[in-house]
């Protein structure tokens, strides 16, 4: 008799003896079970064909199978559990810290740092910000070899714009044509991280939520300390 009708015989007279703790109607386990091994393995050599009974080799090889998987799902179940702790002290560290990414970054008044794309070629730049909505606001020529920015919140008018989330765009120029566009790097101090739906997800100035992935460095805040 093989394994898969052991199964079928030891589930057969668990459901005719009544057990207790019986497994809902419908419902599959899918980790193994030592104690439910022990039992399929019993109903097989109880139903093995006595004229061709199955060597204690056999036996043995399916025992020494059965309990190297149990082991090895104790062992996963312990690396996650594991990685779980580890994930959530290293998301404490990040809170306080600044991160550094091209989504927009919140402008509350003070000045804010940006960092600008490498575009050798390039002999003109200019700095374009948008609102939150998407709408240019201040356009501005800069040094194409400049590799940070200080964006002071003036806005096309020569006024202060208001608080708000910004986005910056860098469209680098060569002899009056425009060979490349990219965003500028900003810096926003993490206030929140934490795990949502498998992803790590960060809230920063503002109230605007970050994904993890989206993060392309970290720093300590000026002046250092949380």
């Amino acid at each position: 008799m093989d394994m898969l009708n052991a199964m079928t015989a030891a589930g057969a007279g668990q459901a005719n003896g009544g057990a207790a703790a019986a497994t809902p109607r419908g419902a599959i386990s899918t980790s193994p079970d030592f104690e439910t091994f022990l039992r399929m393995l019993t109903v097989q050599m109880q139903n093995q064909n006595p004229l061709n009974p199955m060597e204690s080799q056999e036996f043995a090889v399916q025992l020494a199978t059965f309990s190297g998987v149990e082991q090895q799902v104790r062992s996963n179940q312990l690396l996650e559990a594991l990685s779980a702790r580890m994930g959530l002290s290293e998301l404490a560290g990040w809170v306080g810290m600044e991160a550094l990414s091209a989504e927009p970054a919140w402008y509350g008044g003070a000045p804010l740092e940006l960092l600008t794309p490498d575009v050798p070629a390039a002999d003109r730049a200019r700095l374009i910000v948008r609102n939150a909505f998407g709408t240019e606001v201040a356009r501005f020529d800069i040094d194409p070899a400049a590799e940070t920015l200080e964006f002071d919140g003036t806005g096309a008018d020569g006024f202060p714009l208001p608080q708000g989330h910004y986005d910056f765009t860098i469209e680098s120029l060569r002899s009056g044509e425009v060979i490349a566009t990219n965003p500028a790097l900003t810096y926003s101090r993490i206030q929140e991280a934490r795990f949502d739906d498998g992803a790590v997800v960060l809230k920063v100035d503002g109230g605007s939520t970050l994904d993890s992935s989206a993060v392309k460095g970290l720093r300590a805040p000026e002046g250092g300390g949380y």
